[in-house]
């Protein structure tokens, strides 16, 4: 299959490319590396030891996006790119509804124009909001607390539109919980710009000695410790569902939303300690105020992914935590570490 992939440079897009290039598919990426560097591409290269295109260009350039894609003609086109930070989007809500939002309706614009009917979209469980149960279904209402989440909200009801709109077109809607780890060469991985938003690229940078210690968001919770819980999903994993999700869309029209998680959380303090056993280092921590927007749990119910894609999670924290250590502590400054 041809698989056009917007942010393929990405954390998460990189790891899709590794799939996606073992599996013999033909790969053209699309970014603008806005939040990655050309060099994670370079390393996906060196992995795979398989050639794809690039295209350096902006979701927003709507011609060359266009020009792209009619050159590549794509049978599927897997949908990464976009702003992601929930703090950012409250400050910037502009700027994210702009690149998310506009830059997915240039997206289909110019999957029309190639004759392109078929994608999946990196959603977020984000769009659930607080939760009225848990483990959340794909029928749990949606309510998203902030501008990121409502961007991914309505870029899925754009995506549903196109769809309806379209005899034999096809979507996937994957919405991601909590993807952490790394590829397991050490060679790719997660390299935020900044000080991290997530907590477990936090912990990887306190463990190589990057930051002093670990904020934790609160401790009176109603969880196992008292500490906010999690359901943290391998990118690996992460990186498999979209495969399988490929899969259903070419067999499948219409359009479906699809949780993508291990069905079970963790603590921060036990992803702490989880960390400390991976890579033998303490990891000093601070107990501090809990920070509005936050929820005590966020857990997914997988059950439609094995029962449509045929997908479960099959790497627990133990393995996250190992695989993230061989990044972090072979690239201690993220790609920035060494010039190959």
């Amino acid at each position: 299959m041809k698989v056009f992939v917007t942010g393929g440079a990405g954390y998460i897009g990189s790891h899709m490319l590794t799939e996606l290039l073992g599996e013999g598919h033909e790969v053209c990426v699309y970014d603008n590396y806005v939040n990655s560097l050309p060099l994670a591409l370079d390393r996906v290269r060196t992995l795979t030891n398989r050639p794809f295109e690039t295209v350096a260009g902006d979701l927003r350039q709507g011609e060359r996006l266009a020009e792209s894609l009619k050159a590549f003609r794509p049978d599927a086109v897997i949908h990464f790119a976009g702003l992601k930070a929930v703090g950012a989007s409250a400050a910037f809500p502009l700027e994210y509804y702009e690149n998310n939002v506009q830059g997915s309706i240039a997206l289909l614009r110019a999957m029309e124009a190639a004759e392109c009917h078929r994608i999946v979209f990196s959603s977020s469980a984000t769009v659930y909001g607080e939760p009225r149960y848990l483990p959340f279904d794909e029928a749990h209402p949606l309510s998203p607390i902030n501008p990121y989440g409502r961007t991914k909200q309505f870029i899925e009801e754009i995506i549903r539109d196109w769809v309806a709109a379209r005899s034999g077109a096809s979507a996937v809607l994957l919405r991601y919980f909590n993807p952490v780890g790394a590829h397991e060469s050490g060679r790719i991985g997660e390299d935020p710009l900044g000080p991290p938003a997530n907590l477990l690229p936090f912990v990887s940078q306190v463990a190589v000695g990057r930051r002093p210690f670990v904020s934790v968001y609160g401790d009176d919770y109603p969880t196992r410790d008292g500490t906010g819980e999690r359901d943290y999903i391998h990118v690996v994993d992460l990186a498999k569902a979209h495969t399988a999700a490929l899969t259903y869309c070419a067999s499948r029209p219409g359009c479906e939303a699809i949780n993508v998680g291990v069905g079970r959380g963790a603590t921060v303090l036990e992803v702490i300690r989880a960390f400390e056993a991976a890579s033998g280092r303490t990891i000093p921590y601070r107990i501090v105020a809990r920070r509005p927007g936050d929820t005590a749990s966020s857990v997914a119910d997988p059950s439609k992914a094995l029962a449509l894609l045929g997908w479960r999670a099959e790497r627990d924290l133990g393995d996250i935590c190992r695989s993230a250590w061989a990044w972090q502590s072979a690239n201690p400054q993220g790609y920035r570490s060494t010039a190959s």
